[in-house]
């Protein structure tokens, strides 16, 4: 999110951020909405100041006896007690107008960012390890894989397209995969170990920047009161739309109906009864249709109430990534400064809808709806948050290295980046079955943008003083992705897969994973 004072005074700064991004300017509308709000916020003000002034006045005036003006400063209230209902219904809209205008604008790169407008243009920073030379053809993960017990059929019977189901080897190497990274980055780089929940309300996706911009991107869970609430806004809508047009139908047919019996020659005629019996019955079956809509939607406006009356109206997410949970697991506190910085890393399965990536890696285990993740997350003093992207960037770099998994390091240009990053490295790994790099791991520094979200500060020791604090997050590593670069990179002729050796302990010593 992102601070109006910051952009009132310097619009040209925001807005040249916000063209790095390929952005159009929109300085000057939010400060001409942010404006207007102050503007009535300041008759709000005003016209509350004087309605206390007037009401402590009227006493006044009745004890010196003067009733003439006790009853104008009585009327002065009354119409100041008319008036501020609006204005603060104004103030209230135009506030929440700005909010939704602010939060859907990206984070602003940071000066060292490289500019471009796509991931052909971010920049390569450097390469570890060297691609092993095979003497056969490598082959992809999605070939080898099934023997060893990645079942992709399963998986897609079970709960559909992009799942999967690991059995044995696979299963077996999946989880070392995961313990090891957790043991990596809680006893070497200082990351607590957490287990947070993978369900969060919408307040901790909202914090995260995760909310509005990407909800097409998540599962929801929707519990019966938000059922509720959504049924009873379709239901209105209809009853706006289809049961204004059934009034407007039932008053025609009445007047209908009264011009017919008011026609003595129509009146006489043999089809008159029929006409009658015909126009009486539509307007039965229509006046019965409209009762029913109406009699619906006070049940359903009923259900409502009783539920936001027992506080179940939040839905709730299935989280994206564990980020989600753990830096939102500091939300709305004021933290102090001796308290940072907090490292927090969790294992954790993940949920996404991979709206955006339709039709992309649609074989294989590289793009899942359910995965899991080691993740990495550092709340920081805005001035040690550079110092801290590097090192979570070495904390997922240690990882790979430690599995002689060859990668290269990217800086992202700002066409690249994501919603809430100001500066993101992107680590991917060599696949030889592709013959390609491929993402494995995204370390951002988001700024305060998600404290500001979040309402996330920190006490400036020996000061009464308050900051933002800075958050970062990363991949330490993404466990599904590092699993295909382990079975890619350690295939064998025969369609086996040598176990690494920083995993063997984790395996019982197993040094070979072979074909079931």
């Amino acid at each position: 999110m992102h601070d109006i004072r910051f952009i009132r005074e310097n619009p040209e700064a925001f807005d040249a951020g916000l063209a790095r991004r390929g952005l159009a300017p929109l300085a000057a509308g939010l400060i001409a909405l942010d404006e207007e709000r102050r503007a009535v916020t300041t008759q709000v003000q005003i016209a509350q100041s004087r309605r206390n002034e007037a009401s402590k006045l009227i006493g006044a005036a009745m004890a010196k006896g003067d009733k003439d003006a006790a009853e104008a400063l009585k009327a002065e209230v009354a119409a100041l007690k008319d008036e501020m209902p609006a204005l603060e219904a104004r103030a209230d809209e135009l506030a929440k107008h700005l909010k939704e205008a602010l939060e859907i604008i990206p984070n602003l790169p940071g000066a060292d960012v490289p500019d471009g407008g796509g991931e052909e243009e971010n920049v390569e920073v450097s390469r570890w390890g060297t691609p092993r030379e095979f003497d056969f053809t490598a082959k992809e993960h999605a070939d080898i894989a099934p023997a060893l017990g990645m079942d992709f059929e399963t998986g897609t019977r079970l709960s559909g397209a992009r799942f999967t189901f690991l059995r044995g080897g696979m299963a077996r190497l999946h989880r070392a995969l995961g313990q090891f990274m957790l043991d990596v980055q809680t006893g070497e780089h200082g990351y607590a170990e957490c287990n947070p929940p993978v369900l969060v309300k919408d307040e901790a996706m909202y914090g995260t920047d995760k909310l509005p911009k990407f909800a097409e991107d998540s599962f929801g869970i929707l519990n019966e009161a938000k059922k509720i609430e959504i049924e009873t806004d379709a239901l209105n809508a209809s009853i706006k739309s289809d049961g204004e047009a059934l009034i407007d139908f039932l008053d025609l047919t009445r007047l209908i109906r009264k011009n017919v019996e008011d026609v003595d020659a129509i009146t006489e005629s043999d089809n008159y009864p029929a006409l009658v019996d015909q126009l009486d019955d539509m307007l039965a079956a229509y006046e019965k249709r409209l009762l029913d809509r109406v009699k619906r939607s006070n049940e359903i406006e009923e259900r409502e109430a009783l539920a936001r009356k027992s506080k179940q109206i939040s839905s709730l997410y299935l989280i994206p990534t564990s980020e989600v949970s753990l830096t939102a697991s500091v939300m709305g506190e004021l933290l102090d400064e001796a308290a940072l910085p907090m490292r927090l890393t969790a294992l954790t399965l993940c949920f996404r809808s991979e709206a955006g990536a339709a039709g992309r890696d649609t074989r294989g285990f590289i793009r899942q709806h359910q995965f899991e993740k080691c993740e990495l997350v550092s709340i920081v003093k805005p001035e040690d948050s550079e110092a801290e992207h590097q090192r979570m960037v070495r904390a997922a770099e240690t990882i790979l290295e430690r599995l002689a998994l060859p990668y290269r390091k990217l800086l992202l240009c700002t066409g690249d980046m994501g919603f809430g990053a100001r500066k993101t490295y992107d680590l991917e790994v060599w696949l030889p079955g592709q013959g390609a790099f491929r993402e494995i791991s995204s370390c951002s520094n988001t700024g305060d943008f998600q404290a500001r979200r979040m309402n996330t500060r920190y006490r400036v020791a020996g000061e009464k003083r308050t900051e933002f604090v800075h958050t970062l997050n990363g991949s330490g590593l993404a466990v599904g992705r590092t699993l295909v670069a382990v079975i890619e990179n350690y295939q064998n002729k025969d369609g086996s897969v040598t176990v690494p050796e920083a995993l063997r302990p984790y395996m019982g010593g197993l040094e070979v994973i072979t074909p079931q």
